[in-house]
């Protein structure tokens, strides 16, 4: 069977932590500046578990 779930998966993840990280840092100085920037170390996390799910399944694909 050929269909691998970390693909999609990783794909969505690794969009909506880039999304989510531009804007934290984009909006890093306006009104937040006390607080800290949740969208940013977010945006980072699903960006790393994103590229986590990612990484193997391009090496799983091209071992086929």
């Amino acid at each position: 069977m050929g269909l691998d779930i970390r693909l999609p998966i990783g794909y969505m993840f690794t969009l909506l932590g880039l999304l989510l990280t531009g804007q934290g840092w984009l909006n890093n100085n306006n009104a937040y500046q006390c607080s800290l920037n949740i969208n940013l170390w977010w945006g980072l996390v699903l960006l790393v578990f994103g590229l986590l799910m990612l990484i193997p399944a391009w090496f799983a694909k091209k071992k086929q």
